[in-house]
């Protein structure tokens, strides 16, 4: 009987404070709608390392992150030249026609230097010492062997490569180049991926950079 009588106020305490982790627990646990969103829904509000973005969901690659709010990274897939998303019968994975479509994905910046610094103190510390001619005005250096760019090219616009540059693997038997272009917006990092032969016309591509950010970010433009 007096075994008991000690215990209970101990449950009394423990009990209640059960309750409150669990709710706590309830509270933060990340949950998604039990419904999945539409392909044809409107443009869903996300933030990423802060900032806000407007994302159709048919865009989102991947269903798990086709939720509004906040993400640690979304990645997306547009149609070129349109900058529409992949139609709702086509995967928004590969598309019909790889050569047709803008890989993007957003993320937070971190820790890691912008591009404009990363052009600045980093890659010219592993690339070859001169650059050739590139298409439409562009010049093209290799990043040497041996170096954690290996076998890709810095391709920038000569002359102001503040305007533009972007980092290309090189096409092989197997596989077309690659090139990744970087904006940031905030403190979110978005890379945009897209085949090497646009490069041809830059202009274009870079202006419909500019497009695809002010349709993702209107309220920055």
């Amino acid at each position: 009987m007096s075994r008991g009588f000690v215990l209970l106020p101990f449950a009394l305490i423990v009990v209640p404070l059960l309750v409150a982790a669990s709710f706590v627990a309830y509270v933060l646990w990340p949950r998604w709608p039990s419904d999945a969103i539409a392909l044809t829904a409107p443009a869903l509000p996300i933030t990423v390392a802060g900032t806000l973005f407007e994302v159709p969901p048919a865009a989102i690659r991947t269903a798990v992150q086709r939720h509004p709010g906040p993400h640690e990274r979304i990645d997306l897939a547009f149609q070129w030249p349109s900058l529409a998303p992949p139609p709702a019968g086509a995967s928004a994975k590969t598309g019909s026609d790889p050569s047709l479509r803008l890989f993007v994905t957003i993320a937070s910046l971190g820790s890691l230097l912008s591009p404009a610094d990363r052009l600045r103190d980093v890659y010219p510390r592993y690339v070859e010492a001169q650059a050739v001619r590139g298409a439409a005005g562009l010049a093209v250096l290799p990043f040497r062997a041996g170096t954690p760019y290996e076998g890709e090219d810095l391709i920038y616009l000569a002359g102001n490569p503040d305007r533009f540059f972007t980092l290309c693997t090189r096409d092989s038997a197997v596989m077309p180049g690659i090139c990744m272009h970087e904006r940031v917006l905030g403190a979110a990092d978005i890379s945009l991926r897209f085949p090497r032969d646009w490069l041809g016309n830059w202009q274009s591509v870079s202006a419909g950079f500019d497009r695809l950010l002010a349709q993702l970010h209107p309220q920055g433009h």
